[in-house]
């Protein structure tokens, strides 16, 4: 045989092994997840566009974010790759961004939301893959073991609110969105509330789509301020939890209370945040003086300067992207997580979702740069709160609305709400 001969022989076997080893999945190929110098990929999924609650800013710092991390050189020597997908506010729309996940075979879906979690848990799980820092709206969140949570979501917000209203009101109502995940709402607040002692919650219900909330406002405003002259002594507060709705509801309700009786007014970040305050005339807005329950420290706090620099330099004049939106604060805290989870890699360690799970479940606590607790997510570190026992990081802040800017309530300091909750009945 010739020597051209079995050169082309070679190459032509060489050609076929590489095929095969192509199909098979063998090594890492460029634009997978993989050993370094490989490419991460993850997703972000969140609403935008919708008739309810959306969170743009999620979708817009976790571009952001990839931007960053690419251009200092990756995560541990790995290229991040992200993902988006629009989650319309749907069961639907929520499990096919998930599907799309497992499609792209992420190794992690990171700071997303969601109230549907049912939908989008079921076809993460059956890949194993990881969900990091969700904003933390549906009890999914809380109970799969493959969710790991950077707050207490919506359980510790509203049992903050209510330890927040029973130290200034004698009389609560609480405004909410009549869906599944809005009907945990009553029974949380009034976990707060009766932690200092303070009768349950008057519970009004409303279409999370609603467009007109005057017969909410003024059942509100007749649970909070009743007829005769012990009543009028004394206070009465409405706390409304209903997203982007929150703003039209108290519209409503600043037209319907006619004779100015007003009630103290909260809500929760999320629902109530600085842009709305700078969008409704800041030191003359509507919400001034109003009660906000948060997870983090105030958006002014140096804590944020970091993630501040990246959306400036990175975000490339996304409206969307607002550093004092708590969507956009959670995904910035759950790519840390991912990041310093990545970190733990050894050298030439294939990065996958069921990699990424094992490192999260190891003892050495995750560091957020003093945004949270320390976050670990072992077995001894779950909680015995009903419904919820995935909460480590029960922690809540108190603010307020003062001169236009959400500042710290003064004499409040930050609150772990656990043992609250712990004591609360079931509500998911």
């Amino acid at each position: 045989m010739t020597n051209s001969r079995r050169s082309s022989l070679s190459r032509t076997f060489v050609a076929t092994a590489m095929g095969a080893c192509l199909v098979a999945g063998c090594g890492v190929l460029p634009g997978g997840s993989g050993g370094s110098g490989g490419t991460i990929t993850v997703m972000t999924f969140a609403p935008e566009g919708t008739k309810a609650t959306n969170m743009p800013g999620m979708i817009g710092m976790a571009k952001a974010y990839e931007r960053w991390a690419n251009a200092k050189g990756g995560i541990n020597g790995h290229r991040l790759r992200v993902l988006t997908c629009n989650e319309k506010n749907t069961p639907t729309g929520a499990a096919d961004c998930a599907r799309k996940a497992v499609a792209e075979k992420a190794v992690a879906v990171v700071g997303s939301y969601s109230q549907h979690g049912r939908a989008f848990m079921a076809p993460l799980e059956t890949e194993g893959i990881p969900f990091i820092g969700g904003y933390g709206v549906s009890a999914e969140e809380f109970q799969s073991p493959l969710s790991y949570p950077v707050n207490g979501g919506q359980p510790v917000l509203i049992a903050g609110a209510g330890h927040q209203l029973s130290r200034a009101c004698d009389q609560v109502a609480l405004v909410r969105p009549d869906t599944l995940a809005g009907d945990t709402l009553p029974v949380l607040l009034n976990a707060g509330l009766r932690a200092n002692k303070m009768a349950d919650a008057s519970d009004i219900r409303a279409a999370e789509d609603s467009a007109d909330f005057v017969p909410q406002a003024r059942e509100a405003i007749a649970h909070t301020t009743g007829s005769g002259k012990e009543k009028e002594k004394e206070k009465g507060c409405v706390t409304a939890v209903l997203g982007e709705r929150t703003e039209t509801f108290f519209d409503a309700f600043r037209r319907t209370d006619a004779q100015r009786r007003k009630p103290q007014i909260s809500s929760v970040l999320g629902s109530l945040s600085q842009s709305l305050i700078d969008r409704t005339g800041g030191k003359e807005s509507s919400f001034e003086g109003a009660y906000v329950t948060s997870w983090y420290p105030v958006a002014t706090d140096p804590l944020w300067e970091p993630m501040r620099q990246v959306v400036s330099e990175y975000a490339f004049g996304d409206d969307g992207v607002d550093p004092d939106d708590s969507g956009t604060q959670t995904t910035w805290i759950a790519y840390t997580v991912l990041t310093e989870v990545l970190k733990r890699a050894k050298d030439g360690e294939s990065v996958t979702a069921r990699t990424v799970k094992r490192s999260l479940n190891e003892s050495q606590a995750v560091k957020t740069g003093g945004l949270t607790p320390d976050l670990s997510w072992r077995y001894q570190d779950m909680r015995a709160v009903a419904g919820f026992p995935r909460i480590v990081n029960g922690r809540v802040s108190f603010q307020v609305v003062q001169s236009g800017r959400l500042v710290a309530q003064p004499g409040e300091a930050p609150l772990d709400m656990t043992p609250t909750l712990e004591q609360a009945p079931r509500s998911a």
